[in-house]
């Protein structure tokens, strides 16, 4: 039988991509996308998560549980607290989209460069690496960089090159300050090709969290 994922997304902006990964890297895993993008306006406006947010990945959660599934994934680094509460109300395996990242870019280097578009994935995204660093025992620097309203831009907007130049522009003036760039949101894979220039590496999530399934899933 199939191994089944279900992918919890705060916006539809990731679903293709994601869908197009498990076909190239899982191919023998069946996925259930579970969208509700109300999440990722609510962390917006709040800068944060709330009781509603939490109340509400319980849910999903719960529903995805009862599909019968192997493992979740959790698409929106914004929801990193709400994950971890709602992920101890089941007993399946919860894998955070960017974890792999966080992993390889404390293993790349000592001085990580975090860059989002929304605010509320800044603590997250910077507390996931903090963790990562954690477990091997290494001391890091972060370097906070937050391209503001860019993601208002691209969804709202949705004027892609816009979003794309402002986001661009920021990782231009860390090239080489730092030992590894970290683009905080799924959403920012689209950035990847136009980085090739870049000295510094830079890491975005997407991949590297459907890689991280095969192992969350004991597949070979």
């Amino acid at each position: 039988m199939k191994k089944k994922v279900a992918i919890i997304h705060t916006s539809f902006v990731s679903i293709e991509k994601l869908k197009e990964l498990f076909a190239e890297i899982l191919p023998e895993v069946r996925v259930y996308n579970i969208v509700d993008d109300s999440l990722l306006a609510e962390v917006m406006e709040n800068n944060g998560i709330t009781p509603g947010i939490i109340k509400r990945m319980k849910n999903y959660f719960l529903s995805a549980e009862s599909l019968g599934v192997d493992a979740i994934l959790s698409q929106c680094s914004s929801m990193g607290e709400a994950v971890d509460v709602a992920g101890k109300t089941i007993s399946v395996p919860v894998l955070k989209i960017d974890e792999a990242m966080a992993e390889k870019a404390v293993a790349l280097g000592t001085k990580i460069a975090v860059v989002a578009t929304v605010a509320s994935t800044l603590k997250p995204s910077c507390n996931l690496v903090k963790q990562a660093a954690k477990k091997i025992g290494k001391e890091i620097e972060i370097i906070e960089v937050l391209v503001d309203g860019a993601l208002d831009i691209l969804l709202k907007e949705g004027d892609k090159d816009k979003h794309n130049e402002m986001v661009l522009e920021k990782i231009k003036t860390l090239d080489v300050k730092c030992d590894v760039i970290i683009l905080a949101q799924g959403s920012m894979v689209v950035l990847l090709p136009f980085l090739k220039d870049i000295k510094t590496p830079v890491l975005s999530s997407p991949e590297l969290g459907v890689n991280k399934m095969r192992e969350v899933l004991e597949l070979k």
